[in-house]
């Protein structure tokens, strides 16, 4: 690809409102889908473990937000059936108001951002934009806003996203890089996210997570909370373990170090989110500088992104553990300092620090005005991810000024979230769990 000038990709990106006019991002062909979603969501889940499928399905279906977030697969192929602008990013791929949250960056401070990769894929833009449209509408219904509400919310995070893009097409592409979002301890759904980060240190998940081991003083065990936290011995553990081998070699050589101090302790099988119920996620505890230094590592099983099949022409990666850490680390300005990926036989997996210092939102902070102001954080931090590994060139001379494109992603938050809800109530007749 030769160079082009700002101008250039500029007016490139202003082309392609011809292939897509800005007013006409929100179409919804739901006649196009081939299968009901109980069937794309089956498919999806094709190779997970089937005795916690019931699980899956029983936590999808409390809600419409909670059926929404187990959903990726079925928003992905409703997304594909309609034109988009062919401009692209490095796509969270599951863009929600829950999957964003606060961590320890790898200097300890801690930061807020997207943080669940599972999906991600290069691919348009603005798909994460109209799913994040769709989860705030969803979100400002479970947290009783007016509809009215919920749709402003949803304009301003996109309104947002556009002042914010606009802002890096004019930036040096470094500063770009490396540009922080400062006034988030302001924002109070994020500031509560930070103080449960920081009640969430390595000793307090030691206390929640583990357990005494009777008649032997000092040592320390996976706690049994089935079914989220099951502990794992044997050939089955040995299997777990043997997977730090090949994940320590991906490793900086100063991690390798770091790693190489603590001694594995116990392993336990964990249940995590909704999206991911059903596939393998196991726990390691180690121990470093004695018992009240401990570090737990999740290694995460991942699937191929429910994109894929709608991608084709993205870039491959053979290794799912692989996709999600490159995904991440495009996004993100800080990541995991334990970032990393392995496999157990033929099965793809994802290594990261298990709960350290993580916090997340409830959807019961965004009542009042936490919705529209968390709106806003969600369109700011969208636009540093794809600017960081789109081309704000590009993307900028797409949106343009104006509410346009703000108004027509609203509207289809509007239409999908109502679509979710229909899907939602299929799932309930189905058959596939139990209502009351």
């Amino acid at each position: 690809m030769s160079w082009a000038t700002p101008e250039e990709r500029r007016n490139l990106g202003q082309s392609r409102r011809k292939q897509l006019h800005r007013q006409e991002n929100d179409q919804l062909n739901i006649k196009a889908r081939k299968g009901t979603p109980l069937s794309m969501l089956e498919r999806a889940e094709r190779g997970r473990v089937p005795a916690l499928l019931k699980l899956k399905h029983q936590l999808m279906a409390q809600s419409p937000f909670g059926y929404f977030r187990g959903a990726a697969p079925v928003m992905a192929a409703d997304l594909a059936v309609v034109p988009n602008t062919g401009i692209e990013a490095q796509l969270c791929g599951d863009a929600h108001v829950r999957n964003l949250g606060a961590f320890a960056a790898p200097d300890g401070r801690l930061v807020f951002d997207i943080n669940d990769f599972d999906e991600t894929l290069r691919g348009p833009f603005e798909w994460d934009l109209k799913r994040m449209a769709a989860s705030l509408v969803l979100a400002g219904r479970e947290s009783r806003h007016k509809e009215s509400s919920a749709r402003e919310a949803v304009e301003q995070c996109i309104l947002r996203y556009c002042e914010q893009m606009h802002a890096f097409a004019k930036m040096p592409l470094l500063e770009v890089g490396r540009f922080q979002v400062h006034r988030l301890g302001n924002i109070e759904p994020v500031h509560k996210a930070l103080l449960k980060a920081e009640r969430a240190t390595p000793v307090h998940n030691l206390e929640l997570l583990t357990e005494p081991i009777p008649g032997k003083p000092g040592s320390r065990r996976f706690r049994e909370i089935k079914p989220n936290l099951t502990r794992i011995t044997g050939s089955q553990a040995e299997k777990v373990l043997a997977a730090l081998d090949p994940y320590r070699e991906i490793l900086e050589s100063q991690r390798q170090h770091l790693l190489s101090l603590y001694r594995p302790i116990d392993v336990a099988f964990k249940v995590v989110g909704t999206g991911s119920v059903g596939l393998r996620d196991y726990c390691i505890y180690f121990e470093g500088n004695g018992p009240n230094d401990p570090l737990f590592l999740q290694i995460k099983e991942e699937a191929p992104s429910a994109y894929t099949h709608y991608l084709p022409g993205a870039h491959p990666c053979p290794q799912n553990g692989q996709r999600v850490v490159i995904g991440q680390r495009a996004m993100q300005l800080q990541s995991d300092p334990f970032l990393g990926w392995t496999h157990i036989g033929a099965r793809h997996f994802l290594v990261r620090q298990l709960n350290d210092h993580k916090g997340s939102i409830d959807l019961t902070d965004l009542a009042g005005s936490g919705l529209f102001a968390f709106g806003e954080v969600c369109g700011e931090l969208l636009a540093r991810g794809h600017a960081r590994s789109g081309d704000p060139q590009v993307i900028a001379g797409y949106l343009g000024s104006g509410g346009t494109f703000p108004e027509s992603v609203a509207r289809f938050g509007v239409f999908y979230a109502n679509q979710t809800e229909k899907d939602w109530q299929a799932l309930r007749r189905s058959g596939e769990v139990e209502t009351k």
